[in-house]
């Protein structure tokens, strides 16, 4: 059997379904509920509680092609745009496409979108790269809360089974290769507990992004790319994993914070707010056409520049001409993040500055949400479906989830294929465990060396520095036969390194500088030589592979292979 596996214990209890769904996002319960409703027995595995994953902390909203005079070829060209050539065209046609339907069943779900008060219309607000205003929302700006809210309910009062507290681990596959359920080590009190196995013959990763890898992030502490490693571990290709999206307006906490930091949405540019620099100059004017509410990662870039040229930590998003009483209606949450932090946004303007947000790349999938192995389905921010391109479209991603859930859903639905056989991942070669502490050494490599601005030389830094880890782990293991204890922290540690390793490997053969991946030392778009996906599996001796394919062939499952990445190969162009 291919693969590799994490240390762990061997499944000490199981259980059985038609479908396990990893993760309890908008694409996670959207699949489930879709797929309960087609008669299937469903089990959902979350990390955390059920309304405790990314979904509930997006502000901003949902991007669909609702309002009067909009089309969902518009927001085609909008999406594209943002992908820098690196979209799939099928996919983002079906994204704008299925995607108004697709929310009008979200509200059927019990989802409270926010309305106008006299002809109950969506409210519809813009957001960075859209020419149109069609971002709907909720509570303002907390739109992530209510879906996550709506879909909790929908899928307890449809008594769908759930395991709360639980860390996956493996995939298993049977004998013929095909997906056959986790395993997983479920946290605290509970039904079950410590190490188990939910088998079934369809599994599903809605695990979320991997932001963790970095020191500062949007993301919740449970985004550890979890899912994009059991992938990898299993034999999953991954694809544009270079491309992190870094949000370009979060909160500035000082020069050493770290862990989650509160995020100023996108939607405040799009209701007026300027970026300025300290003496209030407008930056973002004459840079881009759109100013303020460019694409994410033009305006990214544009605060960076600014705060090179200045020498400064951070800029400031100006909204103080909102006012109190908008302020408190339409952005409460982040008027009371930032008043918790000593700021008040109706009287000084908000510093801010860039941090790891979203990765627009994943396991790679097809238009059914298919990845390189049969049996296993990908969805959400975990996936990389060809929607997002090079640069996520801002709030397309939980559009996506909408509509890639329904589309796996279906796809299960019409598998008439024989259940997998027996199962088990003992027999595939142990990776070493890192220390829980080896976490923040991931974390300040990965911000030094692949953040906004890369180069050649702080990515091969970040290389070394990366193998060193893992060279360190496994003589360890194979001279003294140890490895770090088992458990929840040090599996997070190593699932980080192993997603580190992959995007490090991307971002330094990709010599130009496209969307959101920035090489200072390669500055120009080169559309001749990179308009191109790059495609890592790993391989057993724990070494990457990688592969390629053009923009036209995306997200077809077909590569063109490339040679074995190793030091000399990541210097030259492919």
């Amino acid at each position: 059997m291919t693969g590799i596996r994490l240390h762990a214990p061997r499944p000490g209890w199981s259980v059985d379904a038609d479908v396990v769904v990893v993760g309890s996002g908008v694409a996670g319960l959207t699949v489930a509920l879709r797929c309960a409703a087609a008669g299937a027995a469903v089990t959902v595995v979350t990390k955390a509680r059920l309304d405790d994953g990314s979904t509930r902390w997006a502000q901003g909203g949902i991007a669909a092609a609702l309002g009067d005079g909009d089309t969902p070829e518009q927001h085609l060209d909008d999406t594209l745009v943002a992908g820098a050539g690196l979209c799939s065209d099928e996919a983002v046609r079906a994204l704008v496409t299925e995607g108004p339907d697709a929310v009008r069943r979200l509200i059927a779900t019990g989802a409270l979108f926010d309305t106008d008060s006299d002809t109950g219309e969506i409210l519809l607000t813009r957001e960075g790269g859209h020419h149109r205003r069609r971002i709907a929302h909720a509570g303002g700006d907390a739109t992530g809360a209510e879906i996550s809210r709506a879909l909790v309910e929908a899928v307890r009062d449809a008594g769908i089974k759930t395991v709360e507290n639980a860390l996956v681990l493996d995939l298993l596959k049977d004998s013929e290769g095909r997906a056959a359920g986790v395993t997983l080590h479920v946290m605290g009190e509970g039904c079950h507990d410590g190490v188990g196995a939910v088998r079934a013959k369809a599994v599903v990763l809605a695990t979320g992004g991997m932001g963790q890898v970095f020191s500062a992030t949007t993301n919740p502490a449970v985004s550890t790319g979890d899912g994009v490693a059991l992938a990898l571990r299993a034999g999953a290709e991954v694809s544009d994993l270079e491309f992190v999206q870094f949000h370009p307006t979060v909160l500035w906490l000082g020069p050493d914070a770290e862990g989650q930091q509160p995020l100023v949405s996108e939607a405040v540019r799009g209701e007026g707010a300027h970026l300025v620099d300290a003496d209030g100059h407008r930056f973002m004017v004459g840079a881009h056409e759109l100013a303020e509410l460019a694409p994410r990662d033009i305006v990214a870039k544009g605060i960076t520049r600014r705060m090179q040229e200045l020498g400064a930590e951070h800029m400031y998003l100006d909204a103080r001409h909102f006012g109190a009483e908008m302020w408190a209606h339409r952005f409460p949450t982040i008027l009371a993040a930032c008043r918790a932090h000593g700021i008040d946004p109706v009287t000084e303007p908000i510093p801010v500055a860039p941090a790891a947000h979203y990765a627009s790349g994943g396991v790679r999938t097809d238009l059914h949400g298919r990845t390189t192995l049969p049996g296993l389905y990908a969805c959400g921010e975990v996936a990389c479906t060809g929607v997002h391109g090079a640069n996520r479209l801002a709030s397309n991603s939980l559009l996506e989830g909408l509509v890639f859930a329904e589309r796996i859903a279906a796809d299960i639905a019409a598998d008439d294929s024989a259940a997998p056989g027996e199962a088990t991942v003992a027999d595939r070669p142990v990776t070493p465990l890192l220390a829980p502490e080896a976490r923040f050494a991931i974390q300040r490599i990965m911000t030094t060396g692949a953040g906004v601005l890369r180069s050649a030389k702080s990515l091969e830094r970040a290389a070394a520095d990366l193998d060193a880890l893992l060279s360190q782990a496994v003589t360890t293991l194979e001279t003294d036969g140890k490895t770090a204890e088992p458990g929840t922290e040090s599996w997070e540690a190593t699932n980080l390194l192993l997603v580190a390793r992959v995007l490090v490997a991307a971002a330094l053969r990709r010599e130009e500088t496209r969307g959101c991946h920035w090489r200072e030392d390669f500055p120009d778009r080169a559309d001749s030589t990179w308009r191109r996906h790059l495609l890592v599996t790993l391989r057993p001796d724990r070494t990457l592979a990688v592969s390629r394919t053009d923009s036209a062939a995306f997200p077809a499952l077909s590569t063109t292979a490339v040679p074995p990445v190793t030091p000399a190969a990541l210097k030259e162009t492919p």
